[in-house]
Parts: C-alpha cells; sequence; structure tokens
C-alpha cells in the first residue's frame, strides 16, 4: 500500500514540475519577445496616441482602395481602419513605441504584402519599381517608416 502512495506522490510531484517549467517558458516569451532586434526602442508616448495617417496606393496607374473595418473585426487592433476614405487610424492607450507605429504594421494588420521590393504580388522588377512618398516627399524607409500623425503616405508601383 504504501509503494502505490509514494508512486502516485512522485507523478503528482513531477506532474507539478512540469507545469512550473511550463509557466516559466510561457511567461518568458511573453516577456521577452520583440526584444531579439538590437535595435532600441524608442517611446513614442507614455499616455497613449490617437494619431490618423492617409495611405494610397497605386499599382501601374490603378488606385487600389483600402478597405473600411481593416483590424476592428473580431479584435479591435489598435492600427485600423474605419472607412474606405485610405485614414488608418493609430489609437494606442498607455505606453507606445515606435515600432508599433511602423507603416508594416498596418500591413500585417491588414494581411497584406508590403516592403521595399513589393507591394501585394508586385515586386521590384521588369514590371515595376516600389516607390514611396511621404508628404510629398520621397521615403526610403518603406515597411519601417514610423507613421506620424498627419501623414500622406503614397506607396506607388510603376
Amino acid at each position: 500500500m504504501k509503494n502505490k502512495k509514494y508512486k502516485k506522490k512522485n507523478k503528482s510531484s513531477a506532474l507539478t514540475i512540469i507545469i512550473i517549467i511550463a509557466i516559466v517558458l510561457v511567461g518568458g516569451w511573453f516577456l521577452f519577445r520583440g526584444r531579439g532586434s538590437s535595435e532600441p526602442i524608442e517611446i513614442i508616448s507614455k499616455n497613449g496616441i490617437h494619431w490618423h495617417s492617409r495611405i494610397s496606393i497605386r499599382v501601374k496607374g490603378e488606385n487600389i482602395p483600402i478597405p473600411a473595418n481593416i483590424g476592428i473585426s473580431g479584435v479591435h487592433n489598435p492600427i485600423h481602419t474605419h472607412d474606405a476614405d485610405g485614414v488608418v487610424h493609430l489609437e494606442f492607450s498607455g505606453i507606445v513605441a515606435d515600432r508599433n507605429l511602423r507603416l508594416k504594421e498596418f500591413f500585417r494588420v491588414w494581411g497584406k504584402k508590403f516592403n521595399k521590393e513589393c507591394i501585394f504580388d508586385n515586386c521590384n522588377g521588369p514590371g515595376g519599381q516600389v516607390k514611396m512618398l511621404v508628404n510629398g516627399e520621397p521615403n526610403a524607409e518603406f515597411e519601417n517608416y514610423i507613421m506620424k500623425d498627419g501623414d500622406v503616405i503614397e506607396i506607388i508601383y510603376e
């Protein structure tokens, strides 16, 4: 009888140790995720922001509409659209870091491809080149551009 109690206690102890290890691993992942970059993090605001940037996309002369309700179906994302007018809402509470406002975050939320090489399925090559203007000036930051309040961002593939 004592042997069964001992085995049961060992199984219980082993399970407790496994649960503790899992909690430590998951907690560590949440604590350190995003810290693998050697790039310093710049705090934009400690009290949240409510900014708007306007994005337009033109591919081979055709204006590509940005749909309404990007980032607000299901979970409300701090980067979202309300209307199909190209206005991207940046509505963050609490601490806001520069990496939260990168243009690639909007495209990630939208589920579309955008970087210095490609816009959607249109990639640099004989068919055209990706270009970007911010407030009327050429900008080579592409997906890493940090959106600001009042920005007018034009992405062009031609």
